[in-house]
């Protein structure tokens, strides 16, 4: 009778350890350890180049940076330029005032996909809005005006398509956070019925 009572705590405590390992590979995954500029950074002079440092290192196949500015345009900015756990791309225009977004995508040890983003500002007092360096240009004539619109509206529907995922990346960051605590309580819940049932067994065994 000692020896099945036994025998099925350990099962029990088995069960409960077995749990616990789906929630491993999630300790796998990257995650941004340092950006420059920081996260909610408010600077006087425009920066040239963000570069960002991982947890790991990245896949240059892989690794995506993307910056926007308020008005979500996406602003030239060159190809990652890879260096172990560290990306950085370089601007390729002056920033203007105004809140910029970086957005990345990165790809674990793992294989799985992490994204997220952050915002900082530009607060030069010698530099014009963002807004005001687009709008400065001299307006075309109508003729003129009537091709412009028309090669933007099917410009825009191409640019939609092509900055979808770095603008969707804004309103997430790093979506698998939350998988390791809701694992490791679903197991402690399941360990804890466990070894209330072997309990429950045990009592009544010696009951009888």
């Amino acid at each position: 009778m000692r020896t099945r009572t036994v025998s099925a705590l350990l099962a029990a405590l088995f069960t409960a350890a077995l749990l616990l390992v789906p929630a491993t590979p999630a300790a796998a995954h990257n995650s941004l350890q340092e950006a420059t500029p920081a996260r909610d950074a408010r600077l006087t002079t425009a920066p040239t180049q963000v570069t960002l440092r991982f947890l790991q290192r990245l896949n240059p196949a892989f690794t995506t940076i993307t910056l926007r500015d308020a008005t979500d345009r996406q602003v030239p900015a060159s190809a990652p330029a890879v260096d172990g756990a560290t990306g950085t791309v370089t601007i390729e225009e002056p920033l203007g005032n105004g809140t910029y977004t970086v957005a990345y995508r990165v790809v674990s040890r793992d294989g799985h996909p992490v994204q997220g983003s952050y915002r900082f500002t530009v607060a030069d007092p010698a530099a014009p809005p963002a807004a005001a360096t687009s709008s400065t240009t001299d307006a075309p004539s109508p003729a003129a005006s009537a091709d412009v619109s028309a090669g933007a509206s099917a410009s825009a529907g191409a640019a939609a398509g092509a900055d979808a995922s770095p603008a969707s990346a804004d309103a997430s960051a790093d979506a698998d956070d939350g998988l390791p605590v809701g694992l490791l309580a679903g197991a402690a819940v399941a360990a804890v019925a466990v070894a209330g049932a072997a309990a429950l067994l045990l009592r009544r065994r010696r009951s009888s």
